[in-house]
């Protein structure tokens, strides 16, 4: 996105420790502001369980025309232990995904000196790629639907929805990632051509097309259950790696996993010609809710990805090398109520690198 002096960020605080963590995001981010000589106007949007509980309204008429209208959001977290499940990730989160065309999810899967993996003699110079993750259609379009339901004889049936152009669009952008990293220079296709042949299919025909007008670019391909394997046993053979949506929400979450686990994970949910939303990727944790133990790293990492999308190299560096700093020297995990300081705490240190 083209850097301007003045941005718009809608900020989703959400449920559960959403709040908690989105309040030390936002401190972080007005820190990177006041530091690089631009501004940030934030609208806060009440969405998530609360006021669906309060008020039977997901997202009130006018809120996605609204939502359009920004530069960037910033989201905490969506998820009510009161709210069945599935009302809200449809209602809301997909929704948002869908409706605002935020066609690729960009999760970072990166270990910071300092952090511990569960991964046997593996260190930051091996944990460092990224996934492409498709994000609007596969099995989460909701393609399908029940015969005889409630009855011995009920089928139920779910189908992955790939459209060509959607494909493309996610194969090219993960092209385009790859080269602009610049950092192996390789992008690895994850699929199940052997059985899932359909689908499947059209994603390698895409993405050998789509190669050929990158030949600076190494490519490669693994099954998903191969991938899963080799992110444990050899995670530094990989670079970007480009998939459907539901292999890439499995992908991501053993991502967040071997970087460290989820208090440090953050992602982005991208329209390279709309708005995108940036969040951190282990949800609301109704259990820690209120005691100012989770850990916000993950949606301060969120921020900072955010200032990077906006074209704010140096704002996101200022925020990306404080959380080095905070989780390298200062916190003793980072598992809520593990840290050896309280989320407000963590804030601070994180503000106190930023200035210094």
């Amino acid at each position: 996105m083209e850097k301007k002096k003045n941005y718009r960020i809608a900020v989703i605080p959400g449920d559960g420790t959403g709040p908690e963590v989105i309040r030390e995001a936002v401190r972080a981010l007005d820190a990177a502001v006041a530091k690089c000589g631009f501004a940030v106007e934030k609208v806060h949007y009440d969405l998530g369980g609360e006021r669906y509980m309060r008020t039977g309204e997901i997202l009130p008429e006018g809120t996605l025309d609204e939502l359009r209208t920004f530069d960037g959001i910033l989201l905490g977290a969506i998820g009510h232990p009161e709210v069945k499940p599935g009302i809200l990730e449809k209602g809301l989160l997909l929704e948002l995904r869908f409706s605002l065309d935020q066609y690729v999810n960009l999760r970072p899967v990166v270990l910071y000196p300092g952090v511990d993996t569960p991964l046997k003699n593996k260190g930051p110079e091996d944990i460092n790629f990224v996934v492409v993750r498709e994000n609007t259609e596969g099995l989460y379009a909701g393609s399908g639907g029940f015969l005889r339901k409630g009855t011995p004889q009920e089928v139920a049936v779910q189908e992955s929805v790939n459209t060509r152009m959607g494909v493309e669009r996610c194969v090219r952008f993960a092209f385009e990632y790859c080269r602009k990293r610049n950092y192996r220079k390789k992008l690895t296709l994850c699929a199940k051509v052997n059985v899932l042949t359909y689908a499947s299919d059209l994603w390698q025909r895409t993405f050998n097309e789509v190669a050929a007008e990158y030949p600076d670019i190494r490519t490669d391909y693994a099954h998903i259950d191969a991938i899963c394997m080799w992110m444990v046993k050899n995670p530094e053979w990989f670079d970007v790696i480009v998939t459907d949506n539901m292999f890439g929400d499995i992908l991501t979450d053993l991502g967040a996993m071997i970087q460290g686990g989820m208090g440090i994970a953050a992602g982005g949910n991208i329209n390279p010609q709309g708005v995108s939303m940036f969040e951190p990727i282990g949800g609301s944790a109704p259990k820690y809710a209120g005691k100012n133990v989770i850990n916000p790293i993950a949606a301060i990492a969120a921020a900072q990805m955010l200032l990077d999308h906006l074209g704010e190299t140096s704002a996101a560096s200022l925020v990306e090398e404080a959380i080095k700093k905070v989780v390298a020297g200062d916190l003793k995990s980072l598992s809520a109520g593990q840290m050896g300081y309280s989320t407000t705490e963590v804030g601070d240190l994180v503000l106190k690198h930023m200035n210094a």
